[in-house]
This record gives structure tokens, sequence and C-alpha cells, in this order.
């Protein structure tokens, strides 16, 4: 898997290359610095999957995402901002964008996510998830029973499924009906989205104690 970075800070495009070189099947192929010298990499590179900062000096990452569509660059673009604003989730929406990171992503939610698009789905931020379903009046988790919840906490604290059977005294074979149900209700892609999702929207045993 190939990946440019695009990006106007050289210290960020480091610790990104640093990151992606992590894992044994990505490769750094690239990087920019600007939306002109952006699209003039991704047509000469044409990569898997680009590493785009929504703003780049006086430019938007968006802007650059649309201009190399229309030339038909096929790469998949995850989209890396410090702003977790409403109007900028929706814009990204609108273009499209394969992945939404927040730059206070830990390393290995990056790598998630990037493993994730690969593999044709979409990441976007658990926090931003949250509050766009806060936005719409209602959350996720609102739709999970006391039990599903319990469960979720677990799987935020990295319990494997006989370890929540044990905490909560049911079958290992309720945990996965558990984690499925939650997987559905989520919308997300697996357990290890899930236990980032309750991490990031910070669902302890101390909420459910006083529900």
């Amino acid at each position: 898997m190939e990946i440019v970075i695009v990006d106007d800070h050289p210290l960020v495009r480091r610790g990104l290359a640093a990151v992606i070189s992590m894992q044994p099947n990505v490769k750094f192929a690239g990087e920019a610095t600007n939306g002109e010298e952006a699209l003039r990499v991704l047509e000469e590179i044409r990569p898997d999957m680009v590493l785009i900062d929504l703003k780049l000096a006086d430019e938007s990452g968006l802007d650059v995402i649309k201009a190399a569509r229309s030339r038909g660059i096929e790469s998949k673009f995850i989209l890396l901002t410090s702003s977790a604003s409403r109007e900028d989730f929706l814009k990204a929406e609108e273009v499209l964008v394969d992945g939404y990171v927040l730059k206070e992503a830990l390393p290995e939610e990056l790598l998630f996510a990037i493993q994730l698009v690969h593999k044709g789905r979409k990441y976007y931020d658990p926090g931003l998830m949250e509050d766009k379903m806060r936005m719409s009046g209602k959350s996720p988790t609102d739709e999970l029973t006391p039990k599903e919840r319990e469960v979720l906490i677990e799987l935020g604290q990295g319990a494997c499924n006989r370890e929540i059977a044990s905490r909560l005294f049911i079958s290992e074979f309720t945990v996965k009906k558990h984690v499925s149900q939650i997987l559905a209700k989520l919308q997300v892609a697996d357990r290890t989205q899930a236990a980032l999702y309750a991490n990031a929207v910070g669902l302890t045993k101390y909420e459910m104690s006083v529900e």
C-alpha cells in the first residue's frame, strides 16, 4: 500500500511518515506541502491512499481532494484535522472522504483507520460520530441495552470475551451476541473500533452506576 502525505508542516509530515512506516504492508511514497504540489505528486505516483490536512496554509484539503478526483485520481483520502467542528465534518461528508481522523488521535488509531479504509470501509473518529449523533438529538449509545453498555465498557478496557463473561456473570456465547448487537447499533466494523468509540465518548462503569 503506497501512501502520500499532504501537510504544510514538516514535523507533521515526518511524524506521520514514521507512524505509517510501523506497518509492514505500508510504503511512504511521497509528500506535498500545498495543493498544486499535491496534485502533481498524486498524478505522478497514483498512490493507494493519501493522508491530507484539512487546512493547508490558505487552502483547503477538501478542495485538493475534489480537484484530484476531477482528474481521475482514484486514491482513497483520509482527512487529518485538529478541527471537530460540525461545518468541517459535514463538508468532509459531502466530498465523501474515506476517513476523518483528528490529529490528537493515537498512532494505533491512525493505523487502524488506514487498514480499515484500505479494505474499502469508511472510518470516522468515534468522537466525531458521537458529536454527529448529538446534533441529531440522539447518541448511538442510547440504542444499547444496559447489558450491551456494560459489555461496551469492558471492550473499551481491552477485555476479551472470556474476561467479559466472567466479570458480567454471563456465558461467552451471550457476550458474542451482545458484541454483534453493539457493532450493528454503533455502525462500527469490529470490536477494536467499538473499544475506541467507548474510550472516545468516555463511557465508564461510574456512568452505569448512576443511571
